[in-house]
């Protein structure tokens, strides 16, 4: 199926993405550990996240032309996060680092067995945007402005400003955030947590929440990520829907994988792909994003990524 919409040319990113970044401690533990109990944890690293930074991070990698906006703190976290950017080519001239605030962190326990992890998290409210401080010129600048909603009201003048210069807008939201709602119509590709769409509606049918939040904010396609169970688009009058990928070897870490589909999904669209190919070339980042610790550690370039489809991906059957 062909994308309801078509991208703007001439622009001088890609894709620009406006949210969080952060810092991970990632604590790798045989098993998660019981209340009142001494366990020896079995590896840990520090690694760069930040579900907006790491979907840029993985379209540089794959070749695309990327920018970022965002805050960081004045602490070491914040210039090792900052450094990362910079490091991975993405353009971070509209990144802030704020005096006398700290860097956004997460302490990350995963279970060695499944790879799957539980996230302990902290964001400085200095890191907030007002509506009149986000940096509207980047919301121009992009093919695609990818969000997050931490910051709903900014976000929705980012989106605003999209909307007016022909931008394509693109959300990754976790959970309903106030301001969620008056965001959501200048949306155009919704791909949220398998919770959102029940938290937004009320509706625990996953197909009956996506076709009510399509109807009640006319976003052009809505859908979900499922974790092992693939993920779910809702498009015209019409369902797609595509399977997780075996990770090779093994998953060893999930953090990040959301952010990793988003990179290969709007890498696809960027690419002229249709719809169903941008969700497999979801899945396939965020299946070789699980190799190895750390939201960005295993993200693919496209010489990778490319022997990875070659080799033929094997879905995950239920």
């Amino acid at each position: 199926m062909k994308f309801p919409f078509t991208l703007s040319e001439n622009k001088e990113f890609d894709a620009v993405g406006f949210g969080l970044n952060a810092v991970d401690h990632l604590i790798v533990m045989p098993s998660y550990p019981a209340f009142d109990t001494k366990t020896r944890l079995k590896e840990h690293i520090q690694s760069a996240g930040g579900q907006t930074a790491s979907c840029m991070v993985g379209l540089q990698r794959l070749g695309m032309k990327t920018a970022y906006a965002g805050r960081f703190g004045s602490d070491a976290e914040g210039a090792f996060g900052l450094q990362t950017l910079k490091d991975e080519g993405v353009d971070a001239k509209h990144a802030e680092i704020i005096p006398d605030s700290k860097t956004q962190i997460a302490f990350i326990v995963i279970d060695e067995q499944s790879g799957e992890r539980t996230i302990f998290w902290d964001r400085d409210e200095k890191h907030t945007y007002s509506q009149s401080e986000v940096p509207l010129s980047l919301a121009r600048s992009g093919k695609v402005l990818h969000l997050d909603a931490h910051d709903p009201y900014g976000c929705l003048q980012m989106a605003r400003e999209a909307k007016r210069n022909g931008v394509i807008t693109s959300l990754d939201v976790d959970k309903l955030y106030d301001g969620c709602q008056e965001l959501l119509p200048y949306v155009d590709i919704l791909i949220s947590s398998s919770n959102f769409p029940r938290e937004l509606t009320g509706i625990r049918d996953e197909h009956s929440a996506l076709i009510e939040i399509k109807e009640r904010f006319s976003c052009a396609i809505v859908g979900m990520t499922l974790g092992v169970r693939g993920s779910i688009l809702y498009v015209g009058r019409e369902f797609l829907t595509v399977a997780a990928y075996e990770v090779p070897n093994g998953a060893k870490d999930t953090t990040g994988a959301g952010d990793a589909y988003h990179a290969g999904f709007i890498y696809g669209l960027l690419k002229g792909e249709e719809i169903e190919d941008c969700m497999k070339l979801g899945s396939a980042v965020a299946a070789l994003k699980c190799r190895k610790l750390g939201a960005r550690t295993a993200l693919p370039d496209e010489k990778e990524l490319e022997l990875y489809l070659n080799l033929g991906m094997k879905p995950i059957e239920f």
